[in-house]
């Protein structure tokens, strides 16, 4: 597929961001032929953070990029996902992973983020996409003929589209919406440490396990072929309930973290207390697309981390935007001009209501795991009566990636928590 000559130095797409979902789009859209420059605000590419999971509808697409082995090889590929009360270290329910990679015909595997992200760098290096650093956009405007930006420093980048893959803090959704972030007030701490450090606390090395407790919870799983160690402690900050500036602090993890069980108490200390990461999403929005501007990843559907889909929903924006362009281009081999506001359509009108579902069900999500009290001992109930071959609370987001709306699969059927019998204690 060659598509015809872009004027001199211009080219074809230009995306704005250089993280996963800018890197994962600018690799999809030159894969077919186009010509991809990518802006980048930092002095280099890189990412930081630690472990992320990618579920069979990521890597699915990795395999179809060719990508899939090296990232195995840079991961883990675990047995089991499993559920704890954080309290009690009871196990709630199960995934058995490799029982679900056959299911959906492609494995769930965790991998740094750092890895990922440099999977892709080196991809759109092999396939020419054009890499700037030190581009800061400051603007967007769709002009006659496509779109194009303003940097810092004055100048202008034009292309028949541009993609704004920039983040929650998007510049590009300030302008063309103008909606605010929504504080969850929970914020994560993260660590990812050589595994000897944490060998006797009672650790799963071949299990992603998640402990779910009252406002907090707690996330272990190995990296880097089990030589490294993730960990996640997430909770509810008092400060930010109270609408203090400083919230989120470290003494805020300790007290969190103080009643739960052994296992997750010998890995508070381990975490990173130099940073940590306060939870935002915002609320979903109707429309993508401003002409030839198209929001892609956190700037168009930023979640909150409950579903770890968030890096594979923007994976999933590029690869649904550029088979769109492939199938537009395929049907008219003859245009002079790619039919980028068909293919722009055609992505605004299936990722608009998956990724409103997973934000929506992520906040659901993390209800469900901080409750306290009696909703807890109900919730634990239901999660115990669950069937470890029970998939169809991931059969609508773990399944391949819809094209059209039509090809979207239902949602689940959630459990009321007044279903549950809990047990009283004797007198």
């Amino acid at each position: 597929m060659n598509p015809e000559p872009t004027p001199a130095g211009q080219p074809d797409v230009l995306v704005v961001g250089g993280g996963i979902g800018g890197l994962s789009t600018a690799y999809a859209l030159s894969r077919q032929g186009l010509r991809v420059r990518v802006l980048e605000q930092a002095p280099e590419y890189g990412e930081v953070g630690a472990g992320l999971q990618i579920a069979p509808n990521c890597t699915r697409i990795l395999a179809e990029y060719g990508l899939l082995d090296e990232a195995t090889s840079l991961g883990v590929v675990p047995e089991n996902m499993v559920m704890r009360d954080a309290l009690d270290a009871r196990e709630l329910t199960r995934l058995d992973l490799r029982d679900l990679e056959r299911r959906y015909g492609f494995p769930y595997m965790v991998i740094h983020r750092s890895d990922l992200h440099g999977i892709f760098l080196r991809a759109c290096e092999r396939a020419g996409v054009e890499l700037l650093n030190n581009q800061v956009v400051v603007g967007y405007e769709n002009v006659e003929g496509g779109a194009r930006v303003l940097l810092q420093d004055g100048r202008t980048e034009s292309a028949p589209l541009v993609v704004a893959a920039d983040g929650l803090h998007s510049v590009a959704r300030r302008a063309l919406i103008g909606d605010e972030v929504v504080n969850s007030s929970y914020v994560a701490y993260r660590a990812a440490v050589p595994i000897e450090q944490v060998k006797d606390n009672g650790i799963a090395e071949d299990d992603v396990t998640v402990y779910v407790g009252p406002g907090c919870h707690f996330v272990q799983y190995a990296l880097r072929g089990g030589e490294m160690f993730n960990q996640v402690a997430v909770f509810e900050s008092p400060k930010a309930l109270a609408g203090q500036e400083d919230w989120g602090t470290p003494d805020e993890l300790d007290a969190a973290f103080e009643g739960t069980c052994d296992t997750v108490r010998k890995g508070i200390p381990l975490m990173w207390r130099d940073r940590w990461w306060r939870m935002f999403d915002r609320e979903p929005v109707e429309t993508w697309v401003h002409g030839r501007i198209a929001l892609l990843g956190d700037a168009a559907h930023p979640p909150l981390q409950y579903m770890a889909q968030g890096a594979i929903m923007a994976i999933e924006d590029g690869w649904v935007l550029a088979r769109h362009y492939a199938r537009l281009a395929g049907a008219a081999p003859s245009l002079a001009d790619p039919d980028w506001d068909g293919a722009l359509a055609a992505y605004e009108a299936v990722r608009v209501e998956h990724c409103r579902r997973v934000q929506t069900t992520a906040r659901a999500w993390g209800e469900l795991w901080h409750l306290d009290g009696e909703a807890r001992l109900r919730r634990n109930a239901i999660m115990r009566a669950r069937d470890a071959r029970d998939y169809s609370f991931t059969d609508w987001v773990y399944g391949p990636t819809a094209l059209t709306p039509a090809e979207e699969p239902e949602m689940f059927t959630p459990i009321p928590l007044s279903s549950a019998t809990v047990e009283q204690p004797v007198a």
